[in-house]
């Protein structure tokens, strides 16, 4: 498969597929719960607190609670789903995650919207470009970012049936929507690939998987063979996948919503050295914090769009020579 197969479907909010999943979830198991910080709008919580009342918790501008409140539900059961910004499910409360969730493997899942730039007009101070990193250093801890609204249903709806703590990470903006409606394409743990190349592989998760597709279909254009990965599995890492991959391509760029420091681009470097030594270059914002724009405006500022993806595959290969 090339990229140039790969087609759109629509366009709608990945924040928009939680609110669809959680709902499923919750009447695919009555264990499931649902707390918010004040935010179920935001969310998409709605039809899950119209059919359900009694499992739903309104903690109030309490984040740090709401994780104490769900690592206690679990004893009884229990299968809570937090919900609040990416900002707030992790910096704000990871002595609470750390300590009640991760170090006990509780089963809660920590479910982040609103992450990286593309949250775009609130800002620095809610655009957290840490996140990943955090995260996948707990051990015990999952770490999912999928990449458009039907896998964000998909995963929202996997983890329910999977134990141990998990930490969702998904978006705000209308976004690119073109893997499976039926979400059979989504495994937690395992990537997916996109595209078959020989040139050069890249590795994508989140919003920038679109932005891989659509550098693709360019370098394609320009007759490249590229091969495209779904990484939306940061942790358990698919190391199996990445390997096949690099050692047919001979060098990688990796794409993220999130600093290049401790992220996915880290996680990739780490199997290929390891493995397959390679040349690899990184889209993903520079140790810096973001400011108020358009998501748009953003990727384009910090290097984070299809032209600097497409520059950086031309680099590698380079390289690689």
């Amino acid at each position: 498969m090339k990229c140039a197969d790969i087609q759109l479907l629509n366009e709608k909010e990945t924040r928009a597929g939680f609110g669809e999943g959680v709902y499923e979830a919750g009447k695919a198991n009555e264990n499931v719960v649902v707390l918010t910080a004040d935010l179920a709008g935001s969310l998409k919580l709605g039809p899950f607190m119209k059919e359900f009342p009694n499992r739903f918790v309104q903690c109030g501008i309490a984040e740090a609670n709401m994780m104490g409140i769900a690592a206690g539900l679990t004893i009884g059961g229990k299968i809570p789903y937090t919900t609040t910004f990416a900002n707030f499910s992790t910096g704000r409360v990871y002595d609470q995650i750390r300590q009640s969730i991760a170090y006990s493997g509780k089963n809660v899942k920590i479910c982040a919207s609103h992450a990286g730039l593309t949250l775009g007009e609130d800002g620095a101070t809610h655009q957290i470009l840490e996140d990943i990193g955090l995260m996948k250093m707990l051990p015990g801890m999952t770490v999912i970012v999928p990449c458009d609204f039907n896998q964000t249903k998909a995963a929202t709806k996997a983890i329910a049936n999977y134990e141990g703590p998990v930490y969702l990470r998904f978006g705000r903006p209308k976004w690119a929507n073109f893997t499976k409606e039926d979400g059979s394409d989504f495994v937690i743990g395992k990537a997916q690939q996109l595209s078959e190349g020989k040139d050069v592989s890249i590795f994508a998760c989140g919003h920038l998987v679109w932005k891989a597709v659509e550098a693709g279909k360019q370098l394609e254009a320009k007759g490249y063979s590229v091969e495209i990965i779904n990484i939306h599995t940061i942790k358990p890492l698919d190391e199996e996948a990445i390997i096949r991959s690099i050692s047919k391509t001979k060098c990688a760029v990796t794409c993220e919503e999130h600093n290049v420091l401790g992220g996915l681009g880290d996680s990739i470097a780490q199997v290929a050295a390891r493995h397959c030594p390679i040349p690899i270059e990184y889209i993903g914002t520079n140790d810096t914090f973001g400011e108020s724009g358009t998501p748009n405006q953003l990727l384009v500022k910090y290097g984070l769009d299809t032209p600097n993806i497409v520059a950086a595959a031309e680099k590698v290969m380079s390289r690689k020579a």
